[in-house]
């Protein structure tokens, strides 16, 4: 026992040579040490290994160990152990990390084949341990899959006729009669042998009731919680597929839009600002999803060792910003673009009304500083994006932070319902039949419905189940919630840039022409520069006739708006 004395700051080669060849249990703790070397344990047959309080200790050498016999028990709680040696680790039936906040990573599992309990620090280290076996069972379940029939008449036999064995101790208990079975090398003398599958060396010390039908099962704690189950970050092999599918679209997609109204020579509107902002809000939608897809492709089938660098690192924190802000940004802008072209149409005779530029900008202005607010909340302590693998601020644990997720939801739903009322306002203002063609008054009534539907698609599943979680009252575990995720809640950055740009006449237009400044589609893009004088003409014409606003004209004016 080697305790208290701060001065030591490492343990040397062959520090303990030359002690007896008993079995050792060597208590190494609340030192001052800060690495151990190479053999440091060389020569030695050690029980227990227990460094645990050196809260320097930071370093063990991955042939520490080599040279040695065990140790079965290695205690390295409370350690700031960022990774354990590679070597030596094939004998350690308990192992204790409870409290190592550095160790965030394992050594490949093959290396504890003789593992029986695990107290770590972090619950996604025991996903790694679950349903792990030692080497010697794994070989033997695969080899004796129909004795079954064997285990269940030795699980009947009297209490008092099982053997028991408790190696972890090197303690034995023998029933009174002795009466087990062993494995033999001889046909004349068992029903079944074994000699032509194993060695002697590794039949001796077998006992088939203990061994094989009392299999010993490795215990880890902490488990996993319903937040972070033992799965990747997309959980779903379909969504590992999806995801890319789909980050591409919103990314390629936005990214086109953004670069075709940023480049066009025509003047800057209000529906080109707002669309520019809303194109730029789905694209970092686009980015959050590539930054999810691309840690879960790195990370597939081992997880376990990334969590906790992933989720309490700037990766996490970034990616939940992104997602945030996008949401939000995305959703203030569509409900500004719908109450414009209400404005529009409701007032489109009355000029001094009319909403421009200078209008425009202060209130986006007042809609980005509320969406990175927004989403710097769950950075400053009010939620936190480091709950789940997928970055969302799923942590409820306090009033403040409930009230936050809820106020989030609420706005969005209200953001719902206003962009629902402004649409049907502006159906009711033009449906005439009297004055508007059946085919545009059906035209104007798809496009208003594509635009609510992909609305509620996007925000009615994610709402519906977030709002019950909020109050701790969960429809749907976060496996599943990355349905949602995936399938859901990007709907609208990839529907956006579609539905209001690139279906639209104008959208084309500008496309077209900035082609042909590169060499193409020159003849496309003339013929829309003679269709856009044509409506310019006609449009003059119009106007100088025209004497006062009539249901007709409003049409025109909506489907007009409709295509910008």
């Amino acid at each position: 026992e080697l305790c208290d004395n701060l001065r030591m700051t490492t343990i040397p080669q062959n520090a303990f040579q030359g002690m007896n060849n008993e079995s050792l249990t060597l208590k190494l703790y609340k030192n001052g040490f800060e690495d151990i070397h190479s053999h440091a344990f060389n020569g030695t047959k050690l029980n227990q290994l227990i460094l645990k309080d050196n809260q320097n200790l930071r370093w063990i050498h991955n042939d520490a160990l080599r040279g040695a016999t065990g140790p079965d028990v290695l205690d390295i709680s409370s350690t700031a152990l960022e990774s354990l040696p590679s070597y030596g680790l094939e004998a350690i039936q308990v192992l204790n990390a409870k409290s190592s906040y550095s160790l965030k990573s394992l050594p490949p599992l093959d290396k504890f084949s003789n593992l029986l309990e695990a107290v770590l620090t972090y619950p996604s280290h025991c996903c790694a341990f679950r349903n792990l076996r030692s080497e010697k069972q794994n070989s033997l379940l695969s080899i004796f899959d129909n004795f079954s029939k064997e285990c269940e008449s030795t699980m009947r036999k009297p209490t008092n006729e099982i053997f028991y064995r408790d190696y972890s101790y090197n303690t034995s208990l023998w029933s009174v009669g002795k009466n087990t079975y062993r494995f033999a090398t001889d046909e004349e003398t068992s029903p079944y042998s074994y000699s032509t599958i194993f060695d002697d060396s590794e039949i001796t010390g077998f006992d088939f009731e203990y061994d094989f039908c009392q299999p010993k099962i490795l215990t880890c704690t902490p488990e996993p919680d319903a937040f972070n189950p033992c799965e990747d970050i997309l959980g779903y092999s379909f969504l590992r597929v999806l995801i890319w599918f789909i980050n591409i679209l919103a990314i390629a997609g936005n990214f086109t839009v953004l670069l075709v109204l940023t480049t066009s020579h025509y003047k800057l509107t209000v529906p080109r600002f707002l669309m520019c902002n809303l194109s730029f809000a789905d694209f970092c939608m686009g980015l959050y999803l590539l930054l999810i897809a691309s840690v879960d492709a790195q990370t597939s089938g081992q997880y376990y060792n990334h969590a906790i660098d992933w989720q309490t690192g700037s990766g996490c924190s970034t990616a939940g910003f992104f997602t945030v802000f996008a949401s939000e940004l995305s959703v203030y802008t569509l409900t500004v673009i719908t109450v414009e072209r209400w404005h529009t149409i409701t007032y489109a005779m009355q000029l001094d009304r009319k909403l421009r530029l200078r209008h425009a900008v202060p209130i986006m202005l007042g809609g980005w500083i509320f969406s990175i607010l927004i989403a710097a909340l769950p950075l400053l302590g009010i939620s936190s994006y480091m709950k789940v693998s997928i970055c969302l601020p799923m942590d409820i644990e306090t009033g403040l932070s409930q009230a936050y997720i809820l106020l989030i939801l609420v706005l969005n739903v209200v953001a719902f319902i206003v962009i629902c009322a402004c649409y049907i306002k502006i159906y009711i203002a033009v449906q005439n039949p009297e004055l508007v063609a059946a085919n545009k008054d059906t035209k104007i009534a798809k496009r208003m419905a594509i635009l609510i539907f992909t609305d509620f698609t996007c925000m009615a599943p994610i709402s519906f189940f977030a709002i019950s979680a909020a109050f701790k009252v969960p429809l749907i575990t976060v496996t599943n919630s990355k349905i949602l995720l995936v399938l859901f809640y990007p709907i609208n950055s990839c529907a956006n840039p579609f539905l209001y740009a690139i279906f639209t006449k104008a959208f084309r237009r500008d496309f077209f022409l900035l082609m042909s400044k590169l060499g193409c589609c020159k003849s496309r893009a003339e013929l829309y520069r003679m269709n856009c004088f044509s409506t310019y003409t006609s449009n003059c014409k119009n106007s100088s006739s025209a004497t006062a606003p009539n249901k007709a004209s409003q049409a025109l004016l909506l489907l007009s708006v409709l295509e910008k």
